[in-house]
């Protein structure tokens, strides 16, 4: 009886600890987006991409995953995935606006 306990508790434990933790994009901010230039705003999108990437990789299967499922059916990681990608999307669509009003006569 007291194996039964001890295991339960233990999947407890793992399960409580298997939302994945995904990058977050916070938005421009004014301070932001008055301090950037044309190159700087280029700069943050490629960051930007960066973290959608990041993002798709740790939503990959894994281990995690797994404990999410018998936790919560995998909602809690979906939730979070959904989030952080909604939060990178504003943030992109933020820096493409700016980008189209600061960098209007650049060529490049």
């Amino acid at each position: 009886m007291k194996k039964i306990l001890v295991v339960s508790v233990a999947i407890g434990l793992l399960v409580g600890c298997a939302t994945k933790q995904y990058p977050q994009a916070p938005a421009v901010t004014g301070e932001e987006s008055a301090a950037l230039d044309c190159t700087g705003i280029k700069q943050e999108i490629a960051k930007t991409h960066s973290v959608q990437n990041e993002i798709e990789s740790t939503g990959q299967f894994d281990g995690r995953t797994v404990l999410g499922v018998l936790g919560d059916f995998g909602i809690g990681n979906g939730m979070a995935k959904s989030e952080a990608r909604k939060k990178a999307q504003a943030r992109l669509q933020q820096l493409e606006s700016l980008k189209a009003v600061r960098c209007a006569n650049d060529n490049s």
